[in-house]
């Protein structure tokens, strides 16, 4: 052991935290302004993974320009869902939770229908396959890139809902809906618009992490438990998600290094029993009650 493994370690905490955190943004949201607990959010992961490989491989899209589209077909993928299913199911919280997990059995079983079992990959920039060496400290380029783009997203998120009247709208429908309707705001549109966008985000993810590991149909499943894990440790807001999903990388990152990954796995899980068991609110509970 050297100073050099444990800063290596802190690093690649500060990459899984990354992981964690864009894996949880678009449910943070989802959740968040509509408190719907979306089963199906890994399966929009999965999505926007396959549209990153039919943009490539049908399309040829430089895989730079595939994450944005691919924000863009999955957010019009969860606009079509919430316009024709869950805006019905909006005061009925656990027919919600049914129809979403519906909904991620269709949208895996099409994917598997159409693209087969066999794993799919995606291309990226040779560059991103190579290494960044500081001093000590060694980690992926591609593992920068992930965290430079969860940097921008929760920067840009940040600004959307605390600096433009749009945020203004859904902070108010998230605390009151009916006060919020007398002043003229349309909290169906706020809904609309923001699972939309929560779906989008997903979809961003799963590009990013078609690249860290390979495309199947049932990829989503093993990022949708960490997102779940984050929203509710962190109160289902974003700063909590931030701070939870930071918190929670370096843990694991810092027990991995002294024994392994499943054993990490094995006790943040159990931490994060033990915490919600004490505060279930989670770190930044929301405040306002939602109607």
């Amino acid at each position: 052991m050297d100073f050099g493994s444990i800063l290596n370690a802190l690093i690649l905490g500060i990459s899984i935290a990354s992981i964690w955190l864009i894996a949880a943004l678009g449910l943070t949201i989802i959740y968040g302004a509509a408190g719907v607990i979306n089963m199906a959010h890994g399966e929009f992961i999965m999505l926007g993974a396959y549209s990153s490989y039919m943009l490539q491989y049908y399309v040829g899209v430089p895989y730079l320009f595939c994450i944005p589209i691919s924000f863009v077909i999955v957010a019009l993928v969860g606009l079509v869902l919430e316009r024709g299913l869950i805006q019905y199911l909006y005061k009925r919280p656990l027919d919600t939770l049914l129809a979403t997990y519906g909904v991620s059995l269709v949208l895996m079983q099409g994917v598997r229908l159409i693209f087969g079992s066999d794993p799919k990959y995606l291309a990226v920039p040779e560059i991103f396959s190579s290494n960044l060496s500081l001093g000590f400290v060694s980690i992926s380029t591609f593992r920068v890139i992930v965290f430079g783009i969860t940097a921008l997203l929760v920067l840009a998120l940040w600004a959307l809902f605390y600096k433009t009247r749009f945020g203004v709208q859904v902070r108010a429908v998230m605390q009151n809906k009916e006060m919020a309707a007398s002043f003229g705001i349309n909290s169906s549109r706020i809904y609309m618009l923001t699972f939309a966008l929560g779906a989008g985000l997903a979809g961003v993810a799963g590009s990013l992490f078609g690249v860290l590991n390979i495309v199947l149909p049932t990829m989503g499943s093993s990022y949708v438990v960490q997102a779940f894990l984050m929203v509710v440790v962190g109160g289902g807001s974003l700063a909590g998600s931030v701070v939870a999903s930071g918190v929670t990388g370096e843990l694991q990152s810092v027990f991995a290094f002294f024994t392994n990954d499943t054993f990490a796995r094995f006790v943040i899980f159990v931490l994060i029993v033990v915490f919600l068991r004490f505060r279930p609110q989670g770190l930044f509970a929301q405040a306002g009650a939602r109607r």
